[in-house]
């Protein structure tokens, strides 16, 4: 019997690639910051596991901690209330003790290459571009995004699909931005004249079951939704969408994987962090059949790695680790390198003043993205208007940007 004997946590501050950065100020900023579990056992052996907070499935908690320490490592791994790094580092010291891939612990593997996509937030169209062509050096075929109101899809859509390779799917993730039909419906059937958009997600409302059902019987291009928003079974009995994305820890994985093998609903897993996860998150695709759609781990973004092998991508896939354990060495002098006190959500990011650009002349004025979630989910500014496009206004230095500024902190201006 392998006990918890000692748990280390570890705070890091990981810098992002400067594309990924100066986008995802705006509403992110924060992924950055890591939690990285240090789990020991009585045998000597020893797990590791990550965290993004405020995203990943659970952050790992003070309880959480001292629930699992002097326990059965084998008895504790499958609860998804540990945390995600937690959780993981369990799976990975119970794998390096039977000398077994983590994928062994879960059931029979059924592929051993997944499918793994690019991940970015919405962007200027330039730098969705810069995105695309590295991800096509790198070996990936699906770029996942996001579809935003403050920037001209349209336009957007047509000078992306012109400067990419026809192979590379789109993936447009609207996060119910589209409100519903009367706004969805006729601007995504306008975009899928663009063979490499793949999946819309969800593009509605997904609590709107009607006007879900309605999108799929008009659209060609199938629809993703969030699991369980609604209830699970009420997304597969009204037939809302044509498949899902995977969250929640290995538990939930597994169970939900089983459900939608059942009614053959094909999901893509979302564990987002580090090569650490995203080598994590293969084990997990290697035993579900349903795993159909490529995953996003968003480990691309980071200028270095703490995780020592290359996550290679070839042709979209990622050959699944054999090795004991996740099958990984962590560079423990790069995790010295970036580490930090504990921190907390850095957000609204300072100094930030953004300008919505609209044809008609008119302008608004936001210093964080959630007043621009609020303004466009509310109804207050028009949806996906063509011509609209936002920029960041630098300091100046000048009373007039400070005075903005001060003003848009407290709520938006339009002009």
């Amino acid at each position: 019997m392998a006990r918890i004997v000692d748990i280390e946590r570890i705070w890091i501050d990981f810098p992002l690639k400067e594309v990924p950065f100066r986008n995802m100020v705006r509403e992110i900023p924060h992924w950055s910051l890591f939690e990285i579990c240090r789990v020991k056992l009585d045998t000597g052996h020893e797990g590791v596991g990550e965290t993004m907070p405020y995203y990943t499935w659970g952050d790992v908690t003070d309880e959480a901690v001292e629930r699992a320490r002097g326990q059965n490592v084998a008895e504790v791994m499958w609860d998804d209330t540990l945390g995600a790094g937690l959780q993981m580092a369990c799976f990975d010291a119970a794998g390096k003790l039977l000398d077994a891939p983590v994928w062994s612990l879960l059931g029979n593997k059924v592929r051993e290459q997944c499918h793994t996509g690019w991940w970015a937030i919405d962007m200027p169209v330039e730098d969705w571009i810069l995105e695309c062509q590295e991800a096509v050096e790198n070996g990936y075929t699906t770029f996942k995004t996001k579809a935003r109101p403050w920037f001209d899809l349209h336009d957007q859509a047509e000078r992306l699909t012109a400067a990419t390779p026809d192979y590379l799917k789109i993936d447009l993730d609207f996060n119910d931005f589209g409100l519903d039909p009367t706004v969805a419906k006729p601007l995504c059937k306008s975009l899928e004249k663009y063979s490499q958009i793949a999946i819309w997600e969800s593009p509605i409302l997904q609590e709107d079951v009607e006007g879900n059902q309605q999108l799929r019987r008009h659209l060609s291009v199938p629809i993703a939704q969030h699991m369980g928003r609604p209830q699970l079974s009420t997304q597969i009995k009204e037939e809302i969408c044509d498949g899902f994305v995977m969250e929640g820890g290995v538990t939930n994985a597994t169970q939900k994987g089983a459900i939608c093998a059942e009614f053959n609903k094909p999901f893509w897993l979302q564990w987002v962090g580090s090569n650490l996860i995203g080598f994590f998150g293969l084990h997990v695709q290697a035993v579900l059949s349903h795993a159909l759609w490529p995953a996003i781990h968003c480990n691309h973004m980071y200028r270095e790695q703490f995780v020592e092998e290359p996550y290679v991508v070839r042709n979209g896939m990622a050959e699944v680790p054999d090795r004991p354990g996740i099958g990984v060495t962590i560079n423990w002098d790069v995790v010295e390198e970036y580490r930090v006190d504990r921190q907390e959500k850095p957000y609204p990011y300072p100094g930030l003043l953004l300008e919505l650009q609209w044809p008609s002349g008119a302008k608004s004025y936001f210093t964080h993205a959630q007043q621009l979630w609020d303004e466009f989910k509310r109804g207050v500014l028009p949806a996906f208007t063509p011509g609209v496009h936002l920029v960041r206004i630098e300091d100046d230095g000048g009373d007039d940007w400070k005075q903005l500024y001060e003003q848009a902190s407290h709520k938006p201006v339009h002009r």
